[in-house]
């Protein structure tokens, strides 16, 4: 109840507040988004297993974002990043969608 809460407060400050992204970060924010999705969805997997784990579940989080952000950032160093970014991309949306797939099967039985 209190994540549904902070969500809902999250979204409406976001609608209330308008944030920006600098410029610089704009690249790396889709990356960092999909990989926090990974995040999310890998902990809503274990929750339905029975495994879940707050602490591992924010150090995935975390984790999965600064990896994503990082190797992007190496990527447009190497002058490659539009394609590492795409490799991170395909990755994580795998992981997420095996993550969904076994959720529909945990809540749907099929």
């Amino acid at each position: 109840m209190i994540a549904v809460l902070a969500l809902i407060a999250g979204v409406v400050l976001g609608v209330l507040l308008d944030p920006t992204v600098p410029p610089a970060l704009l690249p790396y924010l889709p990356i960092a988004v999909v990989a926090a999705l990974d995040a999310v969805f890998g902990g809503v997997r274990a929750k339905l297993d029975g495994i879940f784990d707050d602490k591992q579940f924010v150090i995935s989080f975390i984790s999965n974002v600064l990896v994503a952000g990082i190797i992007v950032y190496l990527g447009d160093q190497l002058g490659v990043g539009g394609q590492l970014s795409t490799g991170v991309v395909v990755v994580l949306g795998v992981r997420i969608f095996g993550n969904v797939a076994a959720i529909r099967r945990h809540l749907f039985r099929a």
